[in-house]
């Protein structure tokens, strides 16, 4: 398998699964449009963001964070048979705990 590794800011993100279920519990079928999932796990992350003095800062989330970002986030990835997503460390909203 391929591997990836992200440069300067960015980090890659492995999309959690899609629900199948609604909040109260109902079934939703592979038919009905899905949204994209906003959460996901921190599988490689870049060597920091350069400031404009020249240092590098280093990134706050690490691999293994699980992170909630934007619906429309990043570039998607395809490598192999396994779908990733791309993004600067400022398109992630929180790390969830």
């Amino acid at each position: 398998m391929s591997s990836i590794r992200p440069l300067h800011d960015r980090i890659v993100v492995r999309r959690a699964d899609e629900e199948t279920k609604s909040a109260g519990g109902i079934v939703i079928p592979d038919s009905a449009t899905k949204e994209k999932p906003i959460r996901g796990k921190v599988i490689a992350v870049g060597s920091g963001k350069q400031l404009d003095n020249g240092q590098v800062r280093a990134l706050e989330v690490k691999v293994g964070d699980e992170v909630v970002f934007g619906k429309y986030a990043g570039t998607e990835v395809k490598l192999g048979n396994e779908e990733l997503t791309v993004m600067r460390e400022d398109d992630i909203l929180g790390i969830i705990n």
